[in-house]
């Protein structure tokens, strides 16, 4: 592709050249460096770039595999003179409560990269359109987007450009036009750039909301194969001083009231699913990590889709595991909100979820021994481990149960789901009656209604009412062990 595809006439000479080299597979002489020159000359001058809608197309369409669905988490207000508000919920192609959908412009400032990273289809080895906007470009483009009510925040990644310190640069500049000229006080998430420097990262985050910085793999070996411009050391740098300066931030405010803050709204990360053979296991393991050492606020998980063709990947046209996210967003779950911890949802010998249940059920089945329980006298956080009761439904057992006892009309009305409860809890020392189950029963029990497909043998057969009902695979219990033992 020509260079007039790729870059900004707005951007610094040497810059251009410098990114056009990087961009290049083969080695640059000095015959093919002066062409390269001239032709950037002419492109400056005479400006013969791509628009900015043009832009917009290329580096929105890069964006979108960086995931970011989740709410702001901060409240701020709107000030006369000055534009937008930030609630904490309904961010990211949400609908508010009186039916208006929010969302973010979620782009990148350029994808023209000088990693070569081989699960990202913005590589410098990939053969594909290349753009970038100037900060001024960029701000000018959020608060038009804005002022039409198109969006209500803005959502800003970006490759790493010449190197990370100037990538931060252009940020910082792009957050400074948009706080400080527009007075714009909506929701802002960056992702911070592995690598730059430590006054750079801390100048962003007093200009953002929410920064985060993407783990992308769950290992270092990983790492190693498939980003090696990356290191380990280089993505949990960052990770530290942003966890560091919100604590500092925080102690700050309770001594200051004026103190500015910093990224108030935490810190996230992602991490890609399905590209390398690491198990749920491992990846939940170090979500919990995470959680504990940086105080993330969210873990956003990202199932990986083939947009190349290399060996230490899966091949083009392979599905992303879109089952496989869906667990490990609910393990996710409970490992935040539920008091379980990684070990106790997975370990080596079962170190991935079972495909048709939830992990919380598959928790449960594999540890009947700490059921039923009671449900007037079990303590909140055992209630929180039953299946089909949630933190609510817990909260409301707990404060109900105070008045009067309860039964499983009782449990209803509250909101239990006793399609699953009822296998794992009694009321007043009685089981629900007419229950009658049995191991088996309560696996088959637990799978939805669409999955039930799977656990019935794919050879078609004559029905008969003689013939005895299809029971589960063994491969169905691998991930039960009691369970099978009591079918054994």
């Amino acid at each position: 592709s020509q260079p007039s595809e790729i870059f900004d006439f707005r951007l610094r000479r040497e810059v251009i050249i410098t990114q056009i080299h990087n961009g290049c597979n083969f080695h640059l002489t000095s015959s093919k460096k002066r062409s390269i020159l001239s032709y950037a000359n002419i492109c400056l001058f005479r400006g013969t770039l791509m628009t900015t809608m043009e832009k917009l197309t290329i580096l929105t369409d890069a964006a979108k595999y960086d995931v970011a669905c989740t709410s702001s988490g901060i409240d701020r207000r709107g000030k006369t003179g000055q534009l937008g508000s930030a609630v904490k919920m309904g961010i990211c192609h949400s609908f508010a409560s009186d039916g208006r959908c929010i969302s973010l412009l979620k782009v990148l400032m350029t994808n023209a990269c000088i990693y070569d990273c081989q699960y990202c289809v913005n590589r410098r080895s990939n053969d594909t359109a290349r753009a970038a906007f100037t900060p001024r470009e960029l701000a000018d483009l959020t608060i038009g987007f804005y002022r039409r009510n198109y969006i209500e925040g803005l959502f800003l990644s970006s490759a790493v450009i010449k190197s990370p310190d100037y990538t931060c640069e252009l940020l910082i500049e792009t957050l400074r036009i948009l706080r400080t000229e527009y007075g714009f006080r909506g929701y802002i998430h960056v992702k911070a750039i592995p690598g730059a420097d430590e006054n750079l990262l801390t100048r962003l985050g007093m200009l953002t909301d929410r920064m985060s910085v993407n783990i992308e793999l769950p290992s270092e070996r990983s790492l190693k194969l498939l980003a090696p411009d990356k290191t380990k050391h280089s993505i949990l740098k960052p990770m530290g001083l942003i966890a560091n300066r919100i604590q500092e931030a925080h102690h700050d405010l309770v001594r200051y009231r004026n103190t500015p803050k910093f990224a108030p709204a935490g810190q996230s990360t992602q991490m890609i699913i399905g590209a390398t053979p690491d198990s749920d296991w491992d990846i939940l393991r170090l979500t919990e990590g995470l959680y504990k050492k940086y105080g993330l606020r969210r873990v956003f998980y990202s199932a990986y889709m083939p947009v190349s063709e290399n060996t230490l990947l899966p091949p083009k046209g392979t599905k992303p595991p879109l089952l496989r996210e869906h667990r490990l967003y609910q393990a996710d779950w409970l490992l935040r909100y539920y008091g379980f911890a990684a070990d106790e949802l997975l370990d080596e010998r079962h170190p991935s979820f079972h495909p048709l249940v939830d992990p919380k059920c598959g928790w449960a089945v594999n540890h009947m021994e700490q059921f039923p329980v009671e449900i007037n006298t079990a303590p909140y956080e055992m209630l929180l481990r039953v299946p089909g009761i949630g933190v609510r439904c817990a909260q409301r057992i707990r404060a109900v149960r105070r008045c009067h006892s309860l039964d499983f009309d009782g449990l209803k009305k509250i909101g239990v789901v006793l399609k699953r409860a009822q296998y794992f809890i009694t009321c007043s020392g009685k089981i629900r009656e007419g229950l009658r189950f049995t191991p088996e029963s309560i696996l088959r029990a637990l799978i939805s209604e669409e999955k039930q497909k799977f656990v019935v043998s794919d050879i078609p057969e004559q029905l008969s009412f003689f013939s005895t009902p299809p029971v589960p695979n063994s491969s169905d219990t691998t991930n039960f062990p009691e369970l099978a033992q009591k079918e054994a």
